[in-house]
């Protein structure tokens, strides 16, 4: 807690107060209150996702690729064909499968082997965006909405419990956007003890050396996130540009002259120790590939009467197995009875059915059993409207964490929106799934402002009927979200409902058929 003597210590080092009001970072990380909260949204998270994992038999709609993939990896080190007893020529890299493979090992290759690794992704990336909100608003109650929505979205919830690539993705992508925010604090402190050291922003021509430890796991998260899916890239440019900018303002706030340039050589120079990093560890996900001679392309240099120098050599093979596999994507225009565009994705408009069937014993004639990839509708509808209020409120109030969560949406979205148009390219809904926890922190940035008067926040008497109101209508809506979860809830989970039941779920009908 602040003091009367704060100012006056900073008045006495020569900081002015509205410098380290500038420069301000979120200090109580240690609010007992937030923790209390986080480990009650983990607690609802895990209670969702873990429980009867291994209940639907089999594999699940592409886990007829991932799971015996993960598989063959522990045995031979990298994907097998058992028809051909040679390798598999597969298009993704390999964590995720790796990631799959520990939970085999662990508990075998079952149902519950192959399906926990996705449920402590999700559960996770539930932790971590209940953290990061509530670093982004200060409120524990704003990062607990943020926490429950992502709870209680049946999108999310139906791939934390299917062992797919995407929920490792999303995983990355999100720790990697926490370890850049936390980094943005650390550069602010860092400035700030600077000026309480004597550092003088209109003498200097340098600024401060600081190095960003955060930023540089960031790097080391993204190179997983690649190791994943190579559609983390599409995120790359505009993180760095997040970066970049949040230097710039970290550096302006101090009272220098030239922001952009004072300190642009340690921006650039940290920025490529920290795609480095992300290359050093994209290469470390394909470990198994290099350490045996059995891979897909392992030894393509050898195969055609090339060169093949002991290190060079088997890079140059790597890049040819990314060349082709690249191909494969870039090709892949084939059509599929679930496939959507990107412009359906937010509406809703074609889930995909990773499981169906019409078994007995529901105590109706007819009776029907699913798994259906389907956002929570009420919060799904709500993105749309969510970004445009982002988007008003980033430009009225310049305010920094408007873009901070608009800006990966757009790199999670727009990239799918131009290979749309471009070659056509056989698309799934799922593929939104790294920039879902920003879309929830764009309908929690929104149900903020309408809680937070123009005046600030305020408690105990000082409270505004605009708060309260607010307060009121937040609530409500994460309330009606959680009723709405509930009523889709069977058709998430695989539960034998009346057919009548499945069909009144239906809302768009054939569409979600």
């Amino acid at each position: 807690m602040r003091t009367e003597a704060a100012p006056q210590e900073a008045a006495k080092r020569g900081v002015p107060d509205i410098v380290r009001r500038r420069l301000a970072t979120l200090d109580d990380w240690l609010n007992p209150y937030s923790w209390l909260v986080t480990a009650f949204v983990v607690a609802v998270a895990a209670l969702l996702r873990f429980p009867g994992l291994s209940d639907r038999k089999g594999y699940i709609f592409d886990e007829v690729y991932y799971p015996t993939d993960a598989w063959d990896m522990l045995q031979h080190g990298v994907e097998w064909d058992e028809k051909t007893n040679g390798p598999a020529y597969v298009v993704h890299p390999p964590l995720g499968k790796w990631l799959i493979a520990a939970g085999e090992a662990v508990f075998g290759n079952n149902e519950l082997g192959w399906r926990v690794p996705a449920a402590v992704a999700g559960t996770l990336m539930i932790l971590i965006l209940v953290r990061v909100a509530y670093r982004l608003f200060r409120s524990v109650l704003l990062a607990g909405a943020a926490g429950l929505l992502m709870a209680l979205d049946g999108f999310q919830l139906v791939l934390s419990r299917t062992s797919l690539l995407d929920i490792f993705l999303g995983l990355f992508v999100l720790a990697a956007f926490a370890a850049m925010v936390l980094d943005r604090d650390h550069y602010r402190r860092r400035l700030l003890r600077a000026l309480e050291d004597g550092y003088d922003p209109e003498m200097q021509f340098r600024a401060p050396r600081i190095v960003p430890w955060w930023l540089l796991v960031a790097g080391v998260l993204f190179g997983l996130a690649l190791g994943v899916k190579w559609s983390a890239l599409f995120f790359l440019p505009f993180f760095g540009a997040l970066v970049l900018v949040w230097r710039w303002q970290a550096r302006r706030s101090t009272g220098l002259a030239r922001p952009i340039s004072t300190g642009l050589g340690q921006d650039i120079g940290w920025g490529v120790a920290a795609v480095a990093l992300t290359a050093v560890f994209y290469l470390a996900t394909w470990t198994g590939w290099f350490v045996t001679n059995t891979g897909w392309f392992r030894h393509h240099r050898e195969a055609n009467g090339l060169s093949e120098p002991p290190i060079l050599g088997t890079l140059l093979n790597l890049w040819h197995y990314h060349q082709e596999a690249y191909g494969f994507h870039s090709g892949l225009t084939k059509p599929h009875p679930y496939q959507s565009w990107p412009w359906q994705w937010l509406l809703l408009g074609r889930p995909v059915a990773f499981d169906w069937n019409t078994p007995t014993g529901c105590g109706a004639p007819s009776c029907a059993r699913e798994i259906l990839l389907l956002g929570t509708p009420l919060l799904w509808w709500s993105f749309l409207p969510a970004l445009a209020g982002l988007v008003w409120f980033g430009l009225a109030r310049r305010d920094w964490r408007a873009w901070a969560i608009f800006v990966p949406v757009f790199a999670g979205l727009a990239p799918w929106f131009y290979y749309a148009v471009k070659d056509g390219r056989t698309m799934f809904s799922f593929y939104v799934l790294p920039a879902l926890p920003f879309l929830i922190l764009a309908v929690v940035y929104v149900l903020g402002a309408i809680m937070t008067p123009p005046t600030g926040m305020a408690t105990g008497k000082a409270r505004t009927d605009r708060q309260l109101i607010g307060t009121v209508a937040a609530g409500a809506y994460v309330i009606l979200v959680a009723l709405c979860f509930a009523y889709f809830f069977p058709i998430f989970t695989n539960q034998v409902i009346p057919y009548e039941d499945w069909s009144a779920r239906l809302w768009l009908g054939s569409r979600w058929i």
